[in-house]
């Protein structure tokens, strides 16, 4: 499953060049598509009168996905409702992400503000509302054809990173009047966001106006919004996480001491999780819970709803690391306070909300809260304010050791994979059969019984993200999700692309395959195989320490590039061990604003893809551990590194031009299946059609 990471997030690297009127579009496709659905845009045009392709007026239409009369009328009286409130609070424009007060990339359904008031259902996207120039939503390329079905016609979509979009910066700065006021919740961005986001504004006579705690105007517009989720957490197995919570903390300290820090704010979900050997239910698909961290030289208070950890071997659990247990809500307060005590107070200004860098310089004396302006956070700095009481604004050292997984972290994503490898030969051989028998299926049918397989497995959870089973034209939408009103069938004529994953007790799992259970034309299968040779030159790839992912990214690429063939998404992310199915420090991508080094012990995913609007979509993607590589040399006294393929799920013979593939190609696919078949055949003892259809699978290839 791909992932640009922190797409969304407002920070100085997203901002471009600006124009000042946004205009509809005429959708860019290759060559060869047809259009996905019958749509009506309207055009207008950008201040140079030059049309630009990239920036959606959504209008209503018969077949937009999501829509109906009745949903298009409570969206656009939601919308009045968040209007009113928004004069009530003299906000001239409110920013909704999609981030919950951890940032994390789903939230739990309380949080979940933007996908209320704009319908739109993908996980990345901002919405900004104004009370006089329109609502308009940015997201990235994995998004575009699901927004453009999704909103309404009180909408505008704003297509990131293309020509002629500006980001939500520019487009606030240069549309909005001087004087004007700018809302944001600030438990819900982060500190860069903020600071960046207010300098840039203020720049332009615009004041940016953090509201009130419990003041989000999109709550009273809510109604029937959910309580907050109130699951119990459950232990994670020292057998699988390898070290204990007393030892990690032990290792943040250190840590700490290093860097002259006096206390510690962990923010990020994933991060509290793995940190305490916890995890949760939160959140659907991420096994964590909602809380914070704050760790002293002498401390470490957890805040959390008390239910949540009444259980006595939680309680234990906790008491035997030396964590305390106070209420969720006290986290801001307890910030000050630990920030009245002096001293550095480790935040990663890139991951941690702005209210509680307020809290902390309240503490510090850095803010007068008595001057506080009613609806605002904005405060008088003052003047007495201790200069050597201040944020550390370094990436967070749980961030750093999260995504470098230990020995027995990584026994526990290969035991993952193995279990996963056996639901999957269970699925696709009844796939197989059941297409064959000429039974129609649908892509919900695909879903549930892939669901249904991994449930059989020991150890399982939940699927560590929403299954994408797109037949057909579906294919290309890249984070596409199956409704039972909407979903199309799946028969023998159509490429069917499945990206799915699983969460076990050991450790998280993602994989796509790319299939057809008919005959493939010629140009799908020279697509697909271009994907796969991608696929296939990135897990060869041997390179020296200290190689960010970025520089790779190319090698999945080039194979499409020739053809004049690309994708919009990265090529890899991070994976937590039984923890979220997107995880840094670490990725693969063509944006290259993350230096990050590929470090031994990460796990990654490799997923080229290419997509045809209308059309189709393939995509290949297996997880891999970065490992130490043998090499002859060792120029400069570096290491090397390569991979180490954790993914055990046959690729479609039938979809590769082998006459377009390189011998060593074609000694890869061979040696994938080997791998293959000894990791899952074991393991299907007493299923018969199960291990006829792998070891079919696994057959070498025959170049004709």
């Amino acid at each position: 499953m791909n992932s640009l990471a922190r797409a969304t997030r407002l920070t100085p690297s997203t901002i471009r060049t600006s124009t000042k009127k946004a205009i509809s579009h005429t959708r860019f496709t290759h060559p060869s598509s047809r259009p996905r659905l019958p749509t009506t845009t309207t055009t207008t045009t950008t201040t140079n009168g030059a049309p630009s392709p990239w920036i959606t007026r959504a209008v209503a239409s018969d077949t937009m996905v999501k829509d109906s009369s009745a949903a298009i009328a409570a969206n656009k009286e939601n919308l009045a409702t968040l209007h009113k409130r928004m004069e009530a609070l003299s906000l001239d424009a409110f920013i909704i992400p999609s981030e919950d007060p951890h940032m994390s990339e789903y939230p739990p359904d309380n949080h979940a503000r933007r996908e209320f008031i704009t319908g739109f259902t993908g996980s990345a996207g901002t919405a900004v509302v104004t009370v006089a120039n329109g609502a308009l939503l940015w997201t990235d390329g994995r998004y575009f054809l699901q927004a453009e079905e999704q909103l309404n016609d009180a909408w505008t979509l704003m297509r990131m990173a293309q020509p002629g979009v500006p980001d939500i910066q520019d487009w606030l700065a240069t549309t909005l009047a001087e004087g004007s006021k700018v809302g944001i919740d600030p438990t819900l961005h982060t500190i860069d966001a903020a600071e960046a986001m207010k300098k840039h504004l203020a720049e332009q006579g615009i004041e940016l106006v953090p509201v009130e705690a419990g003041s989000n105007p999109v709550d009273d517009a809510w109604a029937g919004r959910p309580g907050a989720p109130r699951d119990p957490v459950r232990i994670h197995d020292i057998k699988w996480a390898g070290e204990s919570p007393k030892e990690k903390i032990g290792r943040m300290r250190a840590e700490m001491l290093e860097n002259q820090a006096s206390a510690l704010a962990v923010t990020m979900l994933d991060e509290v999780a793995w940190l305490l050997n916890l995890r949760g239910s939160d959140v659907s698909y991420n096994p964590v819970f909602c809380s914070y961290v704050l760790l002293t030289q002498t401390t470490a208070e957890l805040f959390v709803d008390p239910d949540k950890v009444s259980d006595p071997a939680v309680q234990k659990h906790l008491s035997d690391a030396g964590v305390t247990v106070r209420p969720y809500e006290e986290a801001f307060v307890a910030t000050r306070d630990v920030a009245k005590k002096g001293g550095a107070f480790w935040m990663d200004s890139g991951k941690v909300s702005f209210a509680m860098k307020v809290a902390a310089d309240e503490g510090f004396g850095m803010i007068s809260t008595a001057k506080k302006s009613k609806g605002s956070n904005g405060a008088a700095v003052s003047a007495s304010a201790d200069k050597k009481n201040k944020i550390l604004n370094k990436p967070s050292p749980v961030y750093q050791a999260k995504g470098v997984k230990n020995a027995q972290e990584l026994a526990g994503h290969v035991e993952a994979h193995v279990r996963d490898g056996v639901a999957l030969a269970k699925f696709l051989s009844w796939l197989d059969r059941t297409i064959a028998a000429g039974t129609v299926l649908t892509e919900v049918d695909i879903d549930e019984h892939l669901t249904g397989e991994r449930r059989k497995q020991p150890g399982f959870v939940e699927p560590s993200f929403p299954t994408i089973a797109g037949s057909g034209p579906n294919g290309a939408v890249i984070h596409y999700r199956a409704e039972k009103e909407t979903c199309r069938t799946v028969d023998a004529n159509t490429l069917l692309l499945v990206d799915s994953g699983g969460q076990y007790d050991c450790g998280t799992t993602d994989i796509t395959r790319t299939m057809h259970f008919g005959t493939p034309t010629e140009h799908q299968k020279q697509c697909y195989t271009a994907v796969l040779q991608g696929h296939i030159a990135l897990d060869m790839a041997v390179y020296p320490e200290g190689t960010p992912g970025c520089a790779l990214d190319t090698l999945a690429r080039m194979p499409l590039w020739k053809k004049g063939l690309n994708y919009r998404h990265g090529t890899g992310h991070g994976v937590g061990a039984a923890l979220n199915v997107h995880e840094g420090p670490q990725s693969i991508s063509h944006r290259f604003g993350n230096l990050q080094p590929m470090l031994p012990g990460m796990v990654c995913s490799n997923e080229p893809g290419y997509y045809e609007d209308g059309s189709f979509g393939i995509r290949i993607e297996n997880l891999f551990i970065v490992r130490e590589a043998d090499t002859e040399f060792r120029f400069g006294g570096m290491s090397y590194y390569g991979s180490e393929r954790l993914t055990v799920c046959p690729i479609q013979k039938k979809m590769m031009a082998v006459e377009s593939m390189s011998k060593e190609e074609i000694a890869w696919v061979d040696a994938y299946h080997r791998q293959v078949w000894e990791a899952v055949s074991g393991r299907l003892e007493g299923d018969a059609e199960a291990l006829a259809w792998l070891k079919e699978a696994c057959e070498p290839l025959v170049v004709a």
